[in-house]
């Protein structure tokens, strides 16, 4: 890790981040790191839809062993790479595949700032469509002068328009936010 200080410095704080980070080294050996972040990326939205993936990574009662054949046989089914796969294991054996989500945040995470690029988290009232995420990147790129990557979520209760954390920076141009404001004026 001749780079964990400057890039994965807290980012690696915490046991998710300690195994995102480890994880990380061992694609970056492999020269696998986009083939990673897709089977992480596979297995994140596979984890959001599926109740029974949740109750298997989740679950105290059931054992190791078992976790770890389920587990082998979700990533089969996901078509993982074999890198992912291993890793799964490990965690299935180290009981810690309840961190996986944040394991997962925190890969992304690290590969960012890897790559030089920021990740703005972006939440919307309604799913963005592929042209105006992409134009939503290039107006973060030259606010910010380097490539970002977006990660959205979906909260209906914004109304609308849209919450971009970027770092420590945080852009709320929601309806919800401007009418709060707007009843607040009228109050006062």
């Amino acid at each position: 890790m001749e780079n964990s200080g400057g890039i994965q410095g807290n980012i690696t704080a915490g046991l998710a981040g300690r195994y995102a980070s480890a994880l990380f080294d061992l694609a970056r050996e492999s020269n696998a790191i986009d083939s990673v972040q897709k089977s992480l990326s596979v297995l994140g939205n596979a984890l959001a839809e599926s109740a029974d993936l949740k109750a298997l990574v989740s679950s105290p009662v059931i054992s190791r062993a078992d976790a770890a054949k389920a587990i082998a046989a979700v990533a089969q089914s996901l078509g993982l790479d074999s890198l992912t796969g291993n890793f799964l294991g490990v965690l299935a054996e180290n009981r810690r595949l309840a961190d996986l989500g944040g394991m997962i945040g925190a890969f992304n995470a690290i590969v960012a700032a890897h790559r030089g690029e920021v990740t703005a988290k972006v939440t919307s009232a309604h799913p963005l469509s592929a042209e105006q995420l992409q134009a939503l990147a290039a107006n973060l790129k030259t606010r910010v002068g380097r490539d970002v990557q977006i990660a959205t979520t979906v909260d209906p209760a914004i109304l609308g328009g849209l919450v971009v954390q970027l770092g420590s920076q945080l852009i709320d141009g929601s309806i919800r936010t401007r009418l709060n404001s707007f009843a607040q004026a009228m109050k006062g």
